[in-house]
């Protein structure tokens, strides 16, 4: 689909952000396919059993059919990633494609110095680098900056530059005063300190390579700018797009959403066994009778966030988020284990230390750093904890004895100690009480999608208020859209598992 807003102009014609994007259809879509793990098997139209034959897939067929998941899969990307930008690409160190555009820059640089060198000087490769200097220029601006866009031609005019040149009146600083005064009009303002850097370089070359790399971040800023622009439309077309995309690829190989009926089968069994130990009644004959479909989906996609994905298979039409649900998952493991340590804190110091301005967050910087990594097959948990421990003591008898209370002594340090590295455990009380109320909370934000407000946070979790409410927010974004744009199925799946 096109990707083409409106964008607002420059600073002194419009509202000062990047005014114009290069070919938005050809956004970087880097970014969206590290999430695409694996093949992402498409539902039936109405879950009916295929009855043609198998069919030869041609590979010009297949490599459309790519394209139009790629497609699919920057869209929903978009959509779904809030914060969603586009990076320049970072070539790996000592990489053969990082060698050799650091040669050829070099080379290219070194050229354009000894031109300049030169008596007289010789600027073939400076005018090249003015017509790209004008042309980067021009593609900021909107149809109607008639102004701006006649300064730029009159005074990067490369006829008359390759005149002035040879006749030995090319004046190379007025031309980059020029642009760097059209650079900080054009540009948006977080670029206004580069833009004021540039003023102070004086030399041609190092200049030039200055101006150039200011107007890639300016094009950056431009294609974000555009991202922005056209995710409230995208939003309102992109349901049916995916969709329709995810049928038509996966056409080419019916299936019958067997795990996404397996998955909702368990969600629906979860609950009934719930209900049934809730009203004493016998669970094989309850039958899923009181169950709701809203129900049932929610209690699936909390499901989500404790799966074994080294032993089950995920379900089809959630495949494309499943490296974002790991990382959701892992969220929780981390903020619960945050939260566990911070209860252990505020039990043993009570509510005087967490009363001092900083102290929590300073807590909460030590586990967050500490911890992150611990689960890499390569580092030793119970070292990590230990040290993690030792910190905390070291800080909690600081601040004790910084302000006036009794520093805890050795026997209720190694006591201290030990609590801290039971927290983190799954099988302590304080880890699962954390942890079946993070998932309270994010459950009742399910729930409570369509009201403004997130639900009150559960008592203990006030240390990690934020964290938890950031994640639900992101969670529910991503879990909502993907509701969205596979209700049918999932109607057509739960209507069948209800019904019997």
């Amino acid at each position: 689909m096109p990707l083409d807003p409106d964008q607002p102009g420059p600073k002194d014609e419009a509202s000062g952000d990047p005014s114009k994007g290069s070919d938005r259809s050809d956004l970087p879509q880097k970014s969206t396919q590290k999430r695409i793990r694996q093949s992402t098997p498409s539902p039936h139209r109405e879950n009916t059993p295929r009855q043609s034959p198998p069919r030869f897939v041609l590979e010009e067929e297949l490599m459309e059919a790519a394209k139009g998941v790629t497609n699919m899969a920057l869209a929903h990307e978009i959509v779904v990633s809030g914060g969603f930008q586009i990076k320049p690409v970072e070539l790996p160190d000592g990489s053969l494609q990082k060698r050799v555009r650091d040669i050829l820059h070099k080379a290219f640089w070194d050229c354009l110095e000894s031109q300049f060198n030169e008596d007289p000087p010789v600027y073939d490769h400076a005018i090249i680098l003015l017509g790209e200097v004008k042309e980067n220029l021009r593609s900021f601006l909107l149809p109607g900056h008639t102004r701006l866009r006649n300064q730029i031609n009159e005074v990067l005019d490369l006829e008359l530059i390759k005149q002035e040149a040879e006749n030995r009146a090319l004046n190379i600083p007025r031309l980059a005063e020029f642009t760097i005064g059209m650079m900080g009009t054009l540009c948006a303002p977080a670029r206004d300190e580069e833009i004021k850097k540039l003023r102070d370089i004086k030399e041609p070359v190092p200049l030039f390579r200055a101006i150039f790399s200011v107007l890639d971040l300016m094009k950056l800023d431009m294609a974000n700018f555009a991202v922005s622009s056209i995710r409230p439309h995208l939003m309102q077309q992109s349901v049916e797009y995916e969709r329709t995309k995810f049928q038509e690829f996966f056409d080419k190989k019916p299936n019958s959403l067997e795990f996404v009926t397996l998955w909702l089968q368990e969600a629906a069994k979860d609950l009934d066994k719930f209900q049934a130990l809730d009203s004493g009644t016998d669970a094989a004959e309850s039958a899923f009778g009181s169950l709701t479909p809203a129900l049932v989906l929610n209690h699936a996609y909390m499901k989500l966030l404790a799966w074994d994905h080294q032993h089950k298979p995920f379900p089809e039409t959630v495949l494309m988020d499943q490296t974002r649900f790991q990382e959701m998952q892992q969220e929780v493991v981390q903020l619960t284990r945050q939260g566990s340590v911070l209860l252990v804190i505020h039990n043993s110091t009570g509510s005087a230390l967490f009363g001092l301005p900083g102290f929590m967050e300073r807590m909460k910087s030590i586990i967050s750093v500490l911890l992150e990594g611990a689960d890499s097959p390569s580092i030793n948990f119970k070292d990590v904890m230990a040290t993690l421990s030792e910190k905390i003591c070291m800080e909690v008898n600081s601040t004790l004895n910084q302000h006036g209370f009794t520093p805890f002594l050795a026997e209720k340090l190694e006591t201290f100690k030990g609590q801290i590295q039971a927290a983190v455990s799954p099988t302590n009380q304080i880890y699962q009480l954390i942890e079946s109320r993070i998932r309270m909370f994010l459950s009742s934000y399910l729930s409570a999608s369509n009201q403004k407000s997130l639900p009150v946070i559960p008592g203990g979790l006030g240390p990690i208020q934020h964290e938890a409410e950031t994640l639900a927010v992101r969670y529910g974004r991503l879990v909502n859209y993907n509701k969205m744009v596979f209700s049918p199925y999932y109607d057509s799946v739960l209507g069948k598992i209800l019904d019997k």
